[in-house]
């Protein structure tokens, strides 16, 4: 047994290039630091071999498979039956990531919309929670999220949370979870952070996104895992919570949506 904090990074991509040259150091370190579960995320299927070989590989490191909203006009459709097979693997956690990015790629709108709302029917038959990436889109996610849980109830987290005040309080109201990255941990941030504040703190997850949005003092070098560390001790300030129950509570609350995760490590 240990004394150390464990928290969990909530979603990360330890298959991009950025870690082929130190995957064991990278994954070492974020244990070391007491992330001791990682969530990598394959947003393109025809990758998602490599990112199953990565969470077969590393005892830490779960994943979860979707189309990304970016990829969603360049990639083949996926299927709710690709996405169920896919979820038959013991450490497959999670359907997605997919959702809305109308801030690079507006002119694919109507495919992403299609591409979400198969993701969105996975979620619902497998019962694991749908990652949601949300960006310059607030008001067809939150009508789209809406109108899906209306024809039957599945859970959700929204990745990386920066988006507007009313689309946090519409998932919210789902029942869904909102994730804290480093962008929450920016200076300039405290817009976001009043809204995560605003936010039960029971519905929280704390993620990197790695590698991308390295918190403070990373800001503007590569991310990794073990950087979760410090997003998650702006969390505890924003929530006016000691470090040690912030971090059980994030631990809790992702144990609670990603059951799966959960439900492996105690057979194991």
């Amino acid at each position: 047994m240990t004394d150390q904090i464990q928290i969990t990074d909530s979603h990360c991509h330890l298959d991009f290039p950025d870690f082929d040259a130190e995957r064991d150091a990278v994954i070492d370190r974020a244990v070391t630091t007491g992330v001791t579960r990682m969530v990598t995320i394959c947003t393109k299927l025809r990758l998602e071999p490599q990112v199953r070989v990565i969470a077969e590989k590393y005892a830490p490191v779960f994943y979860a498979a979707g189309t990304h909203p970016m990829s969603a006009a360049d990639e083949p459709l996926v299927s709710v039956e690709d996405l169920m097979a896919l979820a038959k693997h013991p450490k497959f956690v999670g359907i997605g990531e997919t959702g809305l990015d109308y801030h690079y790629t507006s002119e694919s709108a109507e495919i992403q919309q299609k591409s979400l709302r198969i993701h969105i029917e996975a979620a619902r038959q497998t019962g694991l929670p749908l990652i949601i990436h949300a960006r310059a889109a607030d008001n067809d996610m939150a009508r789209i999220l809406t109108e899906e849980h209306q024809n039957g109830a599945y859970s959700c987290v929204m990745h990386c949370f920066s988006s507007g005040a009313e689309l946090a309080r519409a998932a919210l109201e789902l029942g869904f979870y909102l994730s804290m990255s480093g962008i929450a941990a920016f200076p300039k941030s405290q817009e976001l952070r009043d809204i995560f504040a605003a936010a039960p703190v029971d519905r929280i997850l704390v993620e990197t996104d790695a590698p991308y949005l390295a918190p403070p003092p990373y800001r503007g070098k590569r991310n990794e895992p073990a950087y979760t560390l410090h997003t998650a001790q702006k969390g505890a300030e924003v929530f006016r919570m000691s470090w040690p129950e912030f971090a059980a509570q994030t631990q809790a609350n992702f144990d609670r949506l990603f059951w799966k995760a959960a439900a492996y490590e105690a057979a194991a």
